[in-house]
């Protein structure tokens, strides 16, 4: 096992003197600059990296349109089971041989590949896959990204600030409170090497039964959803960091997952400009470099029945013409079954770059992908123009975030930049003023210590996003223990059995109130079970919904019931305050709440939440 910053510390400095000394000759090759200008800007030195593209070998050229997987925490001595894994799915042993052989653009970060352990250990990552970039034969740094979306979707875990995700923030309603979560974020990432993350997601969840977006997503207002869309991306440009809306061209109202099926959206073109275009223009309009395509059929806008990632029509005629677009455009990951059920893997990355893409993402087999796209270059279906096109975007990105003056990070501004004190407690305050209370029957909160001061916490627990937080009742019970409480957890799990159940109701008795956590409810669950039973108690319940805000619709009367859009310990420590009365609830519904029986009628609309006042 090799922990963070392990190394052949000898000939380390030695090593970076001269691969910087690299890095200075291809930026004066390329002619990097350093400055805010949009990616899609001719920069004085335009025709300097049309040179360093032209004295690329074919592969080198289409290696740079690729962002591939690879497991391991470190780019040349990972652990033996990542070795055997990068073997087994890319027939190479570590990041420095993906990067020698196929000469690819980008690394994408994940947890589950064991990219993200610490902040230490991701910036020696982050530089020794920049260190194989330059040892090329055409020098050149690569684009390393991750989806830190916050909230649910989150690679790279505590000691990094994590943040409240983006239906929180919608509840939140402040543009300020977006663009601030945002550079926070940025900035931690940057520190450790990561100069593109996947995020915002500037999809309108309208559809409650969205099993792929819902909390992702800020809500289900196109002008609200527009405004915080444009703050995050302002806030990632602040911090160097390339922001990518997703998923153009909108996957807010579907029943299936782009993972494992085709999504069907039905909206008329004329919908599609009202509910789905505004937050992708928004962030064109505030400079966004890099924007993710759906893997969605959208029969108005392209009738072909190809799915978006795979649509000229879509992707250049909407995207690029009638847009305005010129920055990079990148896929959804191509392992993904919803872009793999028309073609083979070996012509969907083709096709993709037809459409008009510039970065084709963590396709299932790497060598496949790549051979297609070179066979396609070879035989003429992809023009060198059309290649060349799609390589300069990359480039210029590149040169934008300064990555051909110095692409190396310095692992001793880590403690001083991530998960600082000072971003920690934004987070909180952010985290704050999303806490929606939806229903408060008497005035049952705030809880006071002296009128309850017993309380117990029920619920489930999901896993969490990054694996370095939770679990939920237990970070609830702490901190209403912090704030004066006497507080018992018991997990009873999102589909509680009969016998958990039972154990809850034993469980509450003699206490004074108790606090259920609540995970997507349906009319199914077993968890309107739990609700009801505790209720029959007579001891007061509280129930928190820790993912989707559509619970409260599920669960019949009950007298106090919040939704905190996440699971996740900032937004957990936000709710337990608000439950205690430390803190208002400013959280506004920026979904509607239908109800259950009867979708047409809307339960809680949009702007739905109660104070204490």
């Amino acid at each position: 096992m090799h922990g963070p910053m392990h190394g052949p510390t000898p000939n380390r400095s030695l090593s970076r003197r001269t691969l910087l000394t690299a890095t200075a000759a291809t930026a004066v090759a390329a002619g990097a600059v350093t400055g805010g200008s949009p990616a899609s800007a001719v920069t004085p030195h335009h025709d300097r990296l049309k040179r360093l593209i032209s004295r690329m070998s074919i592969e080198e050229k289409v290696g740079q349109l690729f962002v591939m997987r690879v497991y391991g925490h470190s780019a040349t001595s990972p652990d033996q089971a990542d070795i055997e894994l990068n073997l087994k799915e890319m027939g190479v042993r570590t990041a420095a041989e993906l990067i020698a052989r196929y000469h690819v653009g980008g690394i994408i970060y994940f947890a589950w590949a064991h990219n993200t352990r610490d902040p230490h250990q991701i910036a020696d990552l982050s530089n020794g896959i920049q260190r194989a970039g330059l040892s090329q034969q055409t020098p050149v740094p690569l684009l390393i990204s991750t989806d830190q979306e916050h909230g649910i979707v989150a690679r790279v875990g505590r000691p990094a600030t994590l943040l409240p995700g983006a239906m929180a923030l919608g509840a939140g309603g402040s543009p300020a409170a977006a663009r601030t979560a945002a550079q926070i974020a940025g900035v931690e990432l940057a520190a450790m090497g990561i100069l593109q993350n996947y995020a915002p997601v500037a999809d309108v969840n309208v559809n409650p039964a969205n099993p792929v977006i819902g909390v992702r997503s800020f809500g289900a207002d196109p002008e609200a959803v527009a405004r915080l869309v444009a703050a995050q991306v302002r806030g990632y440009r602040s911090a160097g960091v390339v922001a990518t809306s997703k998923h153009f061209p909108g996957h807010g109202d579907t029943t299936v997952d782009s993972h494992t099926g085709i999504p069907v959206i039905t909206h008329t073109r004329a919908q599609w400009e009202e509910i789905d275009a505004p937050p992708f223009r928004a962030a064109i309009g505030a400079g966004i470099d890099s924007i993710m395509t759906a893997h969605i059929q959208f029969p108005a806008l392209d009738p072909s029945n190809d799915p978006a990632t795979l649509s000229r029509p879509i992707l250049t005629g909407i995207l690029r013409e009638e847009l305005g677009y010129d920055g990079v455009v990148v896929t959804d990951a191509l392992n993904m079954q919803g872009v793999r059920d028309k073609y083979g893997d070996h012509r969907v990355p083709v096709l993709a770059l037809l459409a008009g893409v510039d970065q084709l993402l963590n396709p299932p087999d790497l060598a496949v992908a790549w051979n297609g796209v070179l066979s396609a270059v070879r035989s003429g279906e992809i023009s060198a123009a059309r290649l060349d096109e799609s390589i300069l975007r990359v480039l210029r990105l590149k040169e934008r975030l300064g990555l051909f003056r110095d692409p190396f990070v310095n692992p001793r501004r880590l403690e001083r930049t991530v998960g600082t004190r000072a971003h920690l407690a934004a987070a909180d305050r952010i985290a704050e003023s999303t806490t929606t209370l939806l229903v408060n029957e008497d005035r049952l909160l705030p809880l006071s210590r002296r009128r309850e001061p017993n309380l117990l916490v029920v619920g489930a627990d999901p896993a969490s996003p990054t694996g370095t937080t939770g679990p939920p009742t237990a970070v609830l019970a702490k901190a209403f223990t912090e704030l004066g409480f006497t507080a018992t957890a018991l997990s009873t799990g999102i589909t509680p059995t009969a016998a958990k159940i039972d154990e809850a109701v034993a469980a509450a008795s003699g206490k004074d109130a108790v606090i259920v956590g609540t995970y997507n409810v349906s009319a199914t669950s077993p968890q309107r079970t739990l609700v009801a039973r505790l209720l029959a108690t007579g001891v007061p319940v509280v129930t928190l919904a820790i993912r989707n805000p559509y619970d409260i619709a599920q669960l019949g009367a009950v007298p106090a019931a919040l939704a905190a859009y996440c699971w996740t310990d900032v937004e957990l420590r936000a709710a337990a305050r608000v439950i205690a009365g430390r803190a208002d609830p400013e959280g506004r519904l920026p979904v509607p709440v239908q109800r259950a029986d009867d979708p047409a009628q809307v339960l809680y609309p949009v702007g739905h939440g109660l104070s204490y006042d």
